[in-house]
């Protein structure tokens, strides 16, 4: 029970590393406030400022403190950014960077309060190595990773620990809907994705979420501003 008497808030807790990453901190003794579009602790929308400024303080109020942040919601905007729409722009900014930062500033001064805490965000390896074809999504989750080595140094000295995990293709609700929409069965998609990978598949949204609790726990308790690659050893091509 690594998380005893802890208080989390995981954002996008709906989707496929979301309900693992709930699961894994519940499983581990963490009462777990969630928000998503809808069926959360507390529906609202990231792309709403106030919502975001709002809600580390309303999970504190609600529950005494605020030890775990985990920054997982996102959106991915594929294609070259000729395609790109001004909306595919206003909203995978204001959900994978300006909602963490927003989340991040609230919830510092909670955890710098009470002693410590611990913020992990999800990032992706093609945030760190820059892939084909989604400068979008890629540029967005280059920020997240920034952000994440700079509030990493800056807060370690009030006992708040900044990671963030890095992945790489997971198999996913969002993963499948993605090759649906260009026409690709998802099963057969994910079969040649498992064949690029050298540990022969790609990764469950279970793999994911044991690395947060990981970066959650005290075991990780030296790091700080951490970029944790998780890819079975899959190169971003």
């Amino acid at each position: 029970m690594r998380f005893a008497g802890q208080v989390a808030l995981v954002t996008g807790a709906s989707g496929g590393i979301g309900k693992a990453i709930v699961a894994v901190l519940r499983a581990e003794g963490a009462t777990v406030a969630t928000t998503d579009r809808a069926g959360s602790d507390f529906d609202g929308d990231l792309m709403d400022a106030a919502f975001c400024d709002a809600l580390p303080v309303r999970v504190a109020d609600a529950h005494g403190r605020l030890d775990i942040l985990c920054n997982n919601a996102g959106i991915i905007t594929r294609g070259q950014i000729t395609e790109a729409t001004d909306d595919d722009l206003r909203r995978s900014l204001a959900i994978n960077v300006e909602a963490p930062f927003r989340l991040c500033r609230a919830a510092i001064p909670i955890m710098a309060a009470q002693g410590g805490g611990t913020i992990v965000n999800t990032a992706s390896c093609w945030g760190v190595h820059p892939g084909p074809n989604h400068p979008v999504y890629i540029m967005t989750k280059a920020a997240v990773a920034s952000l994440t080595q700079c509030l990493g140094r800056d807060h370690a000295h009030q006992g708040i620990r900044v990671n963030a995990v890095c992945p790489n293709e997971v198999d996913t609700p969002m993963l499948r809907t993605g090759f649906t929409t260009r026409g690709l069965n998802p099963d057969t998609a994910i079969a040649d994705l498992d064949a690029s990978v050298p540990l022969g598949r790609i990764a469950q949204p279970e793999d994911i979420a044991d690395v947060v609790a990981f970066l959650c726990s005290d075991a990780a308790r030296y790091m700080c501003g951490a970029l944790v690659e998780v890819n079975g050893g899959k190169p971003v091509t």
